[in-house]
């Protein structure tokens, strides 16, 4: 068979025959047959070595997918010459990555089920979930990219975006990344960009501004990306940490230990997902529509004497006042059995009426969660207490 050397002369499956006798043009069409029943060797030989790519992307929710639409449209966009294929890996439930693939035909692949028989030049994963393993990162010969919403080495992990909020960080970023395997978010930096947090910013809203910009930041990376990843730097060892899941345990305040801006910070974090919650009256109540800090009259008696989860109506404003480590907070609403307006919480158990019919000392208080004993040994409060300085 012919060495590699001849398939110089092929362009797009044309050949150049200039300069070659009738002899050399039969040999060569003959073995670009033999080459064609070789799909595995065709593929191998004609690896990209600058766009337009092939693609193979893996991801799952809604900031992955603002990556998956650049990808999309760039593959459409015959100028742009960027993307030539487009595959998508997600997981087997209904994820929104799954949805636009399904509803855009694209070449759909069910994770750990993932079809190698075409070649691909480079792959991208953005919140996917899952590691991929060293054999499926060798298959592109350009590795595999992420897209990172944080100023890798820190937050590492899965919820990057909460925990930036959770920890009051003014200024956070996009990091676009080559994996390795067996570890998350440990790969050579080709790009990063630096953005500003804007004040009161919510989880939500900078997940949806950080997937913006990886998306672009993604598209500016594969048109350049032998330079990138001549360029690449490996993760400096300062500065290194680790943004795990968020979880409802999360939720819990604890009055005694929680300040009014750390308490601010876990509503913007998690609060549009799990619902912030205290106990009453032995009983879990959800806390909703959160107000934030407010400025109270301490001259007024009741709240002078008021201990951490003490509750308190006010009128003119319909909020419910709880006081916590270092002044007070406000939620307009609460569910507790179902959901009550400030007012109606106020009018059912708070109201004098009702406090003479109650046997209790701590009737107009939240308490803070004391299960003793989880899963595992932990003790709650001291996990809830770790969260406040993570």
């Amino acid at each position: 068979m012919w060495s590699l050397n001849y398939l110089k002369f092929i362009d797009r499956g044309r050949l150049l025959f200039q300069g070659l006798c009738s002899n050399c043009i039969t040999r060569i069409r003959r073995d670009l047959i033999l080459l064609s029943r070789n799909k595995s060797y065709v593929t191998q030989i004609q690896s990209a070595s600058k766009p337009p790519w092939r693609v193979l992307f893996f991801g799952s929710d809604d900031f992955a997918l603002e990556s998956l639409k650049q990808l999309h449209v760039s593959r459409d966009d015959t100028k742009a010459e960027i993307i030539n294929s487009l595959e998508v890996v997600t997981l087997s439930r209904d994820t929104p990555v799954r949805k636009y693939a399904e509803q855009h035909r694209l070449p759909l692949h069910h994770w750990p089920d993932v079809d190698f028989s075409a070649q691909f030049d480079v792959g991208v994963v953005v919140s996917f979930g899952c590691l991929i393993k060293e054999n499926i990162i060798n298959k592109m010969p350009h590795g595999i990219l992420n897209v990172h919403p944080s100023l890798l080495p820190r937050w590492r992990g899965p919820a990057p975006v909460f925990h930036t909020i959770l920890h009051g960080d003014s200024v956070t970023g996009v990091t676009i990344m080559q994996i390795r395997p067996k570890r998350f978010d440990v790969g050579p930096i080709l790009q990063q960009e630096i953005y500003e947090i804007p004040k009161n910013c919510t989880a939500d809203e900078l997940g949806a501004t950080l997937a913006a910009v990886g998306s672009r930041m993604l598209m500016d990376t594969l048109k350049h990306l032998p330079e990138r990843i001549a360029n690449r730097k490996e993760q400096p060892k300062e500065g290194a940490s680790f943004a795990p899941k968020i979880s409802s345990r999360m939720a819990w305040i604890i009055w005694e230990e929680h300040s009014c801006d750390y308490i601010d910070r876990l509503f913007r974090a998690i609060g549009s997902r799990i619902p912030l919650k205290t106990m009453w009256m032995g009983n879990p109540i959800k806390l909703l529509d959160f107000v934030g800090k407010c400025n109270v009259l301490f001259t007024a008696a009741p709240y002078l004497s008021a201990v951490p989860g003490s509750v308190h109506y006010q009128k003119e404003s319909n909020i419910l006042l709880v006081r916590c480590k270092d002044g007070w907070i406000g939620f307009k609403a609460v569910k507790f059995k179902k959901r009550l307006s400030a007012a109606d919480f106020f009018n059912g158990y708070l109201h004098q009426s009702v406090l003479k019919k109650s046997p209790s000392s701590n009737a107009c208080q939240f308490q803070s969660y004391k299960e003793t004993h989880l899963p595992g040994g932990q003790d709650n409060n001291m996990l809830l207490q770790n969260n406040t300085s993570l």
